[in-house]
């Protein structure tokens, strides 16, 4: 199954120096039922980027929680077998829960916001929370750094990627 995990510069580094995304259980964003009922959408390719940008959006609340991070929402794409893949739409639509770990032979792509998109994704990371709960002024905060397109990257780049960071 293609999940979408949530990163940031800190975990990307971890990512390239161990070769395995954190550790288990992961937070990950995927197509499922609870996805598909909220955007009735059957083009697999608009599912898959509606959960992608799902999982662009738990980026701004790992970059919060990372002082040392780089103000860019970052996104692993990744296959996981469906074995180890847990569906949890009662957390919220998109979610799924990853119980093993993801060996860098398994990351398809690396989706990672251009230098320009910074100011904007600082200023959401500082509000996310409050845009969470209902905040109208934290909502267009977090608009204006989801209206940045995240760049696709081979796992071959992500040493140089880093470098740059």
């Amino acid at each position: 199954m293609r999940v979408y995990v949530p990163a940031t510069s800190t975990s990307l580094r971890t990512l390239l120096d161990t070769g395995s995304i954190g550790t288990a259980p992961l937070t990950a964003f995927a197509v499922t039922p609870g996805l598909r009922e909220w955007y009735l959408d059957d083009d697999i390719e608009e599912l898959e980027y509606a959960a992608s940008l799902e999982a662009a959006r738990a980026s701004l609340r790992l970059i919060d929680l990372d002082p040392d991070a780089a103000r860019r929402r970052i996104v692993i794409a990744c296959d996981a077998p469906d074995a180890v893949v847990e569906v949890r739409d009662d957390l919220d639509r998109g979610v799924v829960r990853v119980n093993a770990a993801v060996p860098m032979s398994d990351v398809a792509s690396i989706h990672i916001d251009d230098p320009d998109a910074e100011v904007a994704v600082a200023a959401a990371a500082a509000v996310i929370i409050a845009a969470d709960l209902g905040d109208e002024s934290a909502q267009d905060a977090v608009d204006d750094a989801e209206g940045f397109e995240l760049a696709w990257y081979a796992t071959q780049e992500l040493a140089d990627v880093l470098a740059r960071m």
